[in-house]
């Protein structure tokens, strides 16, 4: 089938997304009650070791600078790294040189907290308790989600008996494509175009009349509202501490009016709002630039990239599929050579 849509490729234990009720388990537990902790999610997929020692052992490696968008030094720094490095080496050199993408001098400091220490390393910055759980609960929550295309691409790696360094290269390439890591930095575009014009309707409809689509709203899996939308949200509202947020009132409204502007004009399809339409409130509201944005998703990410991985290995086996070939037919009758494929 084109896209591999329903197709199971593996057995797993890493999550459970059922898009028709709008539910996502994460090795047991809904991603709601997921603990904000990205120590504690390191437990929870069953990998082992200390990242605060990785992570210093993470700036002492070198980063790998490339022309291009900070995902590519990100995946070439991680690249470089030697092939036998552990999942926790690999989740703090994807934090470390997310930071550094935007300031080569950047280094964790002294917080034992992973979401703290990768925050401050980004802004340069103290980090409040509440700046960092917010933060923290955003990387948990996207730390996995079934079998997407990047986590795809880490276990075809690990299938073929490669090693987790090149897995995690081979995902972080498949994240960089506009189809699956690239939506929330235009969440925010389209949160600010609105807010100049004063005209959530008008411009959505305007959009919609031009055939263009609304970012952040709709998804390849769910039929309902995407469970990590309302997770981020509340964290914004966690942040906030009770205060007015203009710029999540904005969202909600924006949110409201998008859905039903959707159901008008595809009432057969079920279009609302996914998890990179509140990651872009919420790590706007936590202060790192808008160019970090597919590199920070990285940095959760790369926790279920790691499990995905040891999972492979252990049960899994080569995952060759087969291609249906629907090119030119030879004219005439041929013979392959007795010893080729």
């Amino acid at each position: 089938m084109s896209g591999l849509e329903n197709v199971v490729v593996a057995e797993t234990e890493m999550s459970m997304v059922d898009g028709a009720k709008g539910a996502l388990w994460l090795r047991g537990v809904p991603v709601a009650e997921l603990a904000p902790s990205v120590e504690t999610a390191l437990s929870l997929f069953g990998l082992s070791g200390d990242l605060e020692s990785a992570r210093v052992s993470a700036q002492a490696h070198p980063q790998t600078v490339v022309t291009g968008p900070p995902i590519d030094s990100v995946r070439a720094t991680v690249a470089s790294l030697p092939s036998d490095a552990s999942p926790a080496t690999l989740i703090a050199t994807v934090a470390l040189a997310t930071a550094r993408s935007v300031r080569a001098s950047a280094e964790f400091g002294g917080q034992t907290e992973h979401a703290a220490a990768l925050l401050r390393a980004i802004r340069r910055s103290e980090v409040t308790t509440a700046e960092a759980r917010a933060f923290a609960r955003y990387l948990v929550t996207v730390a996995d989600h079934g079998m997407n295309a990047s986590t795809f691409a880490a276990r075809v790696v690990a299938s073929t008996g490669s090693d987790l360094v090149s897995a995690v290269t081979a995902a972080l390439g498949a994240l960089k494509g506009p189809l699956h890591g690239g939506a929330p930095g235009p969440v925010l575009d389209m949160l600010d175009a609105i807010a100049e014009s004063g005209d959530a309707i008008g411009y959505l409809e305007a959009k919609l009349a031009r055939k263009e689509r609304i970012m952040g709203m709709g998804h390849r899996v769910y039929r309902v509202r995407d469970p990590r939308a309302a997770v981020l949200s509340g964290a914004l509202e966690e942040l906030a501490a009770g205060a007015p947020s203009p710029r999540l009132a904005l969202a909600r409204e924006v949110e409201q009016v998008a859905e039903r502007l959707l159901a008008a004009r595809y009432p057969e399809r079920s279009l609302r709002a996914n998890v990179e339409f509140y990651t872009a409130i919420l790590l706007e509201a936590l202060q790192i630039p808008r160019e970090l944005f597919t590199c920070v998703f990285a940095c959760g990410r790369v926790i279920g990239w790691c499990a995905h991985f040891e999972e492979q290995q252990r049960t899994g086996r080569l995952l060759r599929p087969r291609a249906k070939y629907v090119g030119a037919v030879p004219t005439r009758e041929f013979s392959c050579a007795a010893d080729g494929e």
